[in-house]
């Protein structure tokens, strides 16, 4: 997880989380556009094929806690 920024991490903890691009443009008061583009490099880098592939990595990493 070292090889992602701290921007990039905030975005994959939200995602973790289950937050839309929406919901995260507007939490992290960024556009759609930057929110997009921080995902798609989330992808390339972890070579995932989707979100769902994101979140799961976000929760093995131990980014996001396990639901209660």
């Amino acid at each position: 997880m070292e090889r992602f920024t701290d921007r990039e991490l905030e975005v994959l903890t939200l995602i973790g989380r289950g937050m839309s691009n929406s919901e995260i443009s507007a939490h992290l008061y960024i556009s759609m556009a930057t929110t997009k583009s921080h995902v798609a490099r989330l992808l390339a880098k972890i070579d995932a094929r989707d979100r769902v592939q994101l979140a799961i990595a976000a929760h093995e990493a131990k980014i996001v806690p396990p639901p209660e």
